[in-house]
């Protein structure tokens, strides 16, 4: 069995702090979460740290429906997957992990998306799969309800089924640009889907050569039922917070009976705890930052 080795992420949720109302506090930023430079300067110190991945979170609307929402938190942020080729430039080595929702775009689009972030960062993409919950998504979308979950989870399992389809449409040398011979292409290794499903109906190839890792890395956020057994079938990292030790033992013993009974070897699955880290200077402040965590 590979030794097993623990993987550091770079976690923005809320670009000011996890802290839904971080943004007053003294030190926080402010409107510079919306520059390349802020994001800039936090991926090269996360790279100098020999963090594994830069991971941003997502949603598809802002926080307007209650009363508090726009004038003290409406939760606007950057597009992950713009932002992180932008962020590509300014890095070498730290992975790049978007959120992407499958409920509210086309298999096509992400599969572009996600194949030209890996292009341009040289293999460091990884997308971060949700299937989107608040109301005000679904609105945003055309929708008059938030689509129910279980049917949320179907959609999503031929989308990233077809999305790997896609990027395996190109193989790994079917670009040769020979200038002598004329081809800018083998035709023999560039293949159609001609996909039909029950959500999805894709002709293929996609217009993005095949990505330098073959496929980017998926990661599943989601703990339900219907998440756990998405992330087992189909993904290669799974994200989940867990409120202690014991928890998230017992959670990954959960998924290695999953992953079993679908053929797959649990060393290969990693799952990614999510932590948030409360800095202080004196004991006195540990003590009263943790009983409040306790609450």
């Amino acid at each position: 069995m590979p030794q097993a080795t623990a993987i550091f992420n770079l976690f923005f949720f809320n670009p000011q702090g996890d802290y839904r109302f971080s943004w007053r506090h003294p030190d926080a930023p402010g409107k510079e979460i919306f520059t390349l430079k802020y994001y800039a300067d936090l991926a090269r110190r996360a790279e100098a740290a020999a963090l594994d991945n830069i991971f941003i979170a997502d949603h598809v609307a802002i926080w307007d429906t209650v009363p508090s929402g726009v004038p003290h938190y409406a939760n606007p942020r950057l597009e992950p997957i713009t932002l992180l080729a932008a962020l590509s430039a300014v890095t070498e080595n730290i992975g790049l992990m978007a959120t992407a929702s499958t409920s509210y775009t086309e298999p096509y689009n992400l599969a572009r998306y996600f194949a030209s972030l890996d292009h341009l960062s040289g293999g460091r993409a990884s997308w971060n799969v949700v299937t989107s919950w608040l109301p005000e998504e679904a609105a945003n979308y055309g929708l008059d309800t938030l689509p129910e979950h279980g049917r949320r989870y179907e959609r999503a399992a031929e989308f990233i089924d077809v999305v790997r389809k896609l990027w395996d449409s190109w193989e790994d040398e079917a670009v040769l640009i020979d200038k002598q011979s004329g081809y800018f292409a083998d035709p023999e290794r560039v293949h159609p889907l001609n996909h039909e499903g029950e959500f999805f109906k894709v002709r293929g190839p996609l217009n993005v050569p095949r990505p330098p890792q073959g496929h980017p890395i998926v990661v599943q956020a989601g703990s339900s039922e219907s998440g756990k057994q998405l992330a087992a079938a189909q993904a290669d990292i799974h994200f989940v917070f867990m409120s202690n030790i014991e928890k998230g033992l017992a959670y990954r013993a959960d998924m290695n009976q999953r992953l079993r009974k679908l053929g797959r070897e649990p060393e290969h699955f990693k799952i990614l705890g999510g932590v948030l880290p409360v800095v202080v200077n004196t004991r006195k402040k540990e003590s009263s930052v943790g009983s409040l965590s306790r609450r």
